[in-house]
């Protein structure tokens, strides 16, 4: 196995070089790259930047080793290669939503701030890369298989449901297609499963599965490009190679796929309809994939609130779902993965209302509910694969992948998490970071739930916690670099499209790093807690 450790070890995000933007996705962007003036060290945290950074590159192909001592404070290339990062994210919209801004999420142009990303991106060995691509395409067709048994999600969420009203509404939509006999013909995932490298075994672990608002394939690709062009200019300096950060195009294959189910819709004048936020700070990832989808595609899109679908839109007798007067031909969720997206009945009536429309829904409830974290525990139970997947290669592919999980009905693993808490998340049904249950904090959650009796243990599962290797990294927030030890987290993304039985796409689409310090639990970007990266192959 390789490893890159540039003094840390860090994500990358990168855009296209400027004189390659004419085969780039994305929409013409301004070329011009100022060269940067330095930038005191002033301008940064006190931790000392004196530090001599070592180099090491292990292939495990030569057996051999290369270490350079790379001193980058008397070089003053770490200022420099922070504000060309910095220029380079505003020329390229490399930006989210300043949250200091009052309007910044809900209009465009209104208080920018580059997105949080990492100097320099993470090594990752090639094998592993290769194993998480090869595991897009079985996911894609998992969640499908399993979204076709209603049977299976009723049974397994069903104690589930008892304890989490939002779990409880969302069953109750499904239950109602189900008594419809609701068919989806066209059927349309846009996933992302997410990973970790574990340090003691060295294997890649599967963390969630996310079939719903599956975030970052605009801002993604960015950063992969911000970091090829760093090392295009700074490589040599660097000792590292800009061709080993593979290319992403996950904005361009999702929006591949969101065109193509446009299309197999076959209504020329129907729209693609975003549901989104009421205040969406990551919005110009979504209007990274709206552009490409109407640039590339000629495709329009059109943004709508639950609370504005519900009160602009309605099905008619032939069930297409219109709103504003314009017909829709795909649903696109970015949105409505939360309890937070429900304060009222007004958004649970718009999804209710999409649900039983004949339009392409992304997710559709059932692929909405494969993505809970208790079927991603039943999923990993003995036999339960066998169920839905008939390829044993595929099947052991996917085992190899799966942490251990439980419910809590193992008294076993329950006792066990409370003796060692620290080797265990305790995970709600929840989407987004913030959620999860970690160290100590796992034990008295526990306890708790054991006193108090009942179902309540049903709303949650307990996963083996991963430990992936710390290294210091470069982490750049809000125009300030912090020096910190990270770990990181690798994300695949995947598309699936089948009409009736013709399977129309079903590919790996591109990835997202995210990075974060060691020291926090949570991983979630637009949260707050991990930068965008990329990975450095070795």
């Amino acid at each position: 196995m390789a490893f890159v450790h540039f003094g840390c070890t860090s994500c990358s995000l990168s855009f296209p070089d400027p004189r390659r933007l004419h085969h780039s996705p994305f929409p013409p962007t301004l070329s011009h790259h100022p060269n940067p003036n330095p930038i005191s060290i002033s301008h940064f945290p006190s931790q000392s930047l004196t530090k001599t950074m070592a180099l090491n590159i292990s292939s495990s192909d030569s057996q051999t080793t290369r270490k350079e001592e790379i001193n980058l404070s008397s070089s003053d290339l770490l200022p420099d290669l922070i504000y060309e990062a910095l220029v380079w994210s505003s020329l390229h919209g490399l930006v989210v939503g300043d949250k200091s801004i009052q309007r910044s999420g809900t209009v465009p142009g209104v208080g920018l701030v580059h997105a949080p990303f990492a100097l320099l991106p993470m090594s990752f060995p090639k094998g592993l890369w290769r194993q998480a691509c090869e595991l897009a395409p079985i996911f894609n067709e998992l969640v499908d298989r399993v979204s076709l048994d209603g049977k299976f999600l009723q049974e397994s969420l069903s104690r589930t449901k008892k304890v989490d009203a939002f779990t409880a509404r969302l069953l109750d939509i499904h239950s109602k297609m189900l008594e419809m006999n609701k068919t989806e013909d066209i059927r349309l995932g846009l996933h992302r499963s997410d990973y970790m490298l574990d340090s003691e075994t060295g294997l890649l672990y599967q963390i969630e599965l996310n079939t719903i608002s599956s975030s970052f394939p605009g801002l993604s690709c960015l950063v992969g490009d911000l970091h090829r062009n760093l090392l295009s200019h700074h490589g040599k300096h660097l000792g590292l190679d800009s061709r080993r950060v593979p290319g992403n195009m996950a904005v361009s294959r999702f929006a591949e796929a969101l065109a193509k189910a446009w299309k197999e819709y076959n209504n020329p004048s129907a729209v693609v309809l975003v549901v989104v936020q009421p205040e969406e700070r990551n919005m110009y990832d979504q209007h990274w994939l709206c552009a490409v989808l109407r640039e590339m595609h000629d495709v329009a899109t059109i943004r709508k609130t639950l609370s504005e679908i519900d009160a602009e839109g309605q099905v008619l007798p032939n069930g297409s779902l219109v709103i504003g007067g314009q017909a829709v031909a795909v649903v696109y969720f970015r949105a409505g993965y939360s309890p937070n997206d429900y304060p009222s009945e007004s958004e649970w009536r718009a999804r209710l209302m999409m649900e039983q429309s004949v339009a392409i829904k992304c997710p559709s409830i059932s692929y909405h509910l494969v993505g809970t974290k208790k079927i991603q525990q039943e999923l990993a139970k003995p036999n339960v694969l066998e169920r839905f997947l008939e390829n044993k290669d595929d099947i052991a592919k996917l085992q190899k992948s799966f942490a251990g999980l439980w419910s809590l009905d193992n008294s076993d693993i329950v006792e066990s998490a409370m003796e060692r808490p620290e080797l265990y998340v305790l995970k709600p049904q929840r989407e987004g970071g913030g959620n999860n249950i970690y160290g100590d904090d796992v034990r008295e959650t526990l306890i708790k739930l054991k006193n108090e009796g009942g179902d309540d243990y049903a709303a949650y599962i307990l996963m083996q916690r991963i430990f992936p290797k710390a290294a210091l990294a470069y982490l750049v927030r809000d125009g300030i670099c912090h020096q910190d030890n990270a770990i990181s987290e690798l994300g695949v993304y995947g598309a699936y499209l089948r009409n009736k039985d013709n399977v129309i796409m079903n590919d790996q689409c591109g990835y997202l790093m995210r990075t974060k310090v060691s020291s926090s639990n949570e991983g979630g970007v637009a949260a707050g807690f991990a930068v965008l990266d990329s990975i450095y192959l070795t």
